[in-house]
């Protein structure tokens, strides 16, 4: 739903600190939803069957072998840290793939006034089955809070998908985000998206 559209770059220091795996479940109203980080060895053939999918490669731009994916996984593993990537497990059921990045180090901060801590999500949902029916906008949410219960440095989680993906900018509206502007990325006019910690309780 958000693809990542800027390359991976290291920073020294750069770091989502947390352990996300120890992060516990979220309750939600389709069911218990956790992320889980990727252990290639495990996932990559699921996530090569996902990328491969015409309405995720259309935004993420990674279908062919599986070595298309394996890198851009290894990068976001094998980098500075600053971005982990995670699977969601939907009542034990894989289903999505999400990064979680510290988007204040990211060359996403060139493009918006990025503040410290503030952390980014992208995120695809993998089978078609589960698309078309609510639960981006339930799942992003779920996300979000998640961050912000276990991140108490971070005021803000971003996101900048395209602006061609509707649904994607729709469920993260439904999720609490607003609509903040449109931001020229490599590769992508993207519409940048925000949830403050501050108005949590009111959207």
């Amino acid at each position: 739903m958000g693809g990542p559209g800027l390359d991976q770059v290291g920073r020294t220091g750069a770091s989502v600190p947390d352990d996300i795996g120890a992060w516990p479940p979220a309750p939600t109203s389709v069911g218990a939803f956790r992320l889980v980080p990727v252990r290639i060895e495990r996932d990559l053939p699921l996530l090569v069957r996902w990328m491969n999918d015409p309405a995720v490669s259309a935004f993420w731009e990674l279908a062919g072998p599986a070595g298309v994916t394996e890198r851009h996984v290894r990068a976001q593993l094998d980098g500075a840290g600053h971005s982990v990537p995670c699977l969601g497990v939907l009542d034990g059921m894989p289903m999505s793939y999400w990064e979680i990045y510290r988007a204040d180090l990211d060359p996403l901060a060139r493009h918006y006034p990025a503040r410290p801590d503030d952390t980014g999500i992208h995120l695809l949902i993998g089978g078609p089955a589960d698309r078309g029916r609510g639960l981006g906008g339930t799942l992003i949410r779920a996300v979000a809070d998640l961050v912000l219960d276990h991140r108490p440095a971070c005021t803000r989680v971003v996101a900048e998908p395209d602006v061609r993906n509707t649904p994607s900018v729709a469920a993260f509206l439904a999720a609490g985000f607003r609509f903040a502007a449109e931001a020229e990325l490599p590769g992508k006019r993207a519409a940048l998206m925000i949830r403050d910690r501050s108005l949590r309780a009111l959207l």
